[in-house]
């Protein structure tokens, strides 16, 4: 059996469902795996509020484990927290390479965040084009946007308008499966 491990934040843990081990993204994917009879077990490894920094000083822990594909979508709390995208940019670009060094022959699929075009700023800017760079830069499978079709919806989401309802993650599942079951 081979491993895909989600590494994310709330939006992978699946932060506010009343039953985030059924309805998260990640186990929804493993619904969808299991459905398509393909060897490979899911680990949900989201936490909350997670930045990237905070995901690089776990990824140690996790690297232990057999990991086939790595799912990384980490960010979104680093825009809400205001952590330059530079830093982000570079400690998602450390977490990329751990993974690479501790398991060469694992996929790594990289999921984005986007910012509504409307938001002005220089920093807005340079963070909306951070994850595309990197997955350029290190030849990494891509999703630009996890929220695709969910973000800013009201009824797909909480009403925080920053987390999906489980309605929205079977939306977002569909997308991440999309790009996921080639890899698979």
């Amino acid at each position: 059996m081979k491993n895909i491990l989600f590494f994310g934040d709330s939006l992978t843990a699946g932060y506010g469902l009343k039953r985030a081990e059924h309805e998260s993204f990640p186990a929804l994917i493993a619904q969808l795996i299991r459905q398509a009879a393909l060897p490979y077990e899911v680990v949900n490894a989201g936490l909350s509020g997670d930045t990237t920094l905070t995901g690089l000083q776990r990824l140690q822990r996790i690297l232990n484990q057999q990991i086939d594909v790595f799912v990384l979508a980490l960010g979104a709390n680093d825009l809400l927290r205001g952590i330059p995208p530079e830093a982000t940019y570079r400690n998602l670009e450390k977490i990329v390479m751990e993974v690479k060094l501790a398991h060469p022959l694992a996929k790594i699929l990289l999921i984005g965040m986007e910012l509504p075009a409307w938001i002005p700023g220089e920093r807005v800017a340079a963070f909306r084009n951070l994850f595309s760079r990197l997955a350029k830069a290190h030849e990494l499978e891509f999703i630009p946007f996890l929220l695709e079709g969910v973000g800013g919806i009201r009824h797909l989401n909480m009403p925080d308008g920053l987390h999906p309802l489980a309605e929205g993650y079977q939306i977002i599942a569909q997308t991440v499966w999309k790009k996921l079951q080639p890899i698979l």
